[in-house]
């Protein structure tokens, strides 16, 4: 009796209780935003910061598999200095979002408008971000002013160092993952 008076319990309790929430599981696109990664190929995307852009369109990796698409979202490898960058220049006000787990020794960057963002574990703008767990990742443009937010926290505010830009991820050291790029223009 004690068993199924138990088992009863716990299936109940499962009926009630709200499912875990994992920000790199389930996803909802937001009112007003884009996605502007597809999860499946580098559509809109290009390598950047190289003598030649190469367009990624219909490709699955890049600079070697240094960039890579796996299970719907983007592995950014060790790889000292490879960029990837938005077709698409955004000059206006924007919203970008997207969720991301940094690995071991992950050192990577979010660059927008001549201003880089640095995704390190742990650091004084990444002081509650832990290795291997999920965060959503915002970057807000409103004039010059860039607002760089971590769980809905501001990380850091700063100064645009120009008028336009793609939205550019670099991957320096380290792995992390990235899913859900999304844009509110």
């Amino acid at each position: 009796m004690r068993v199924f008076s138990y088992a009863t319990f716990l299936v109940g309790l499962a009926l009630i209780l709200p499912a875990p929430q994992s920000r790199g599981g389930d996803f909802k696109l937001e009112d007003g935003f884009k996605l502007i990664f597809n999860g499946k190929n580098f559509d809109g995307w290009q390598t950047s910061k190289t003598k030649k852009k190469e367009t990624l369109e219909g490709k699955t990796e890049s600079h070697k598999g240094r960039f890579k698409i796996v299970d719907g979202g983007i592995i950014a490898f060790d790889a000292g200095n490879a960029y990837i960058e938005t077709v698409a220049s955004y000059a206006k006000d924007v919203h970008f979002k997207f969720d991301f787990r940094p690995g071991p020794k992950c050192n990577n960057d979010i660059l927008f408008r001549g201003t880089k963002f640095d995704i390190v574990p742990g650091n004084k703008e990444n002081k509650d971000v832990k290795e291997g767990e999920w965060y959503t990742f915002e970057l807000v443009a409103k004039g010059d002013t860039l607002e760089h937010k971590i769980n809905g926290k501001t990380a850091r505010t700063s100064k645009a160092a120009a008028k336009a830009s793609e939205f550019i991820l670099r991957a320096e050291i380290g792995k992390m993952d990235v899913k859900n790029i999304r844009v509110k223009e």
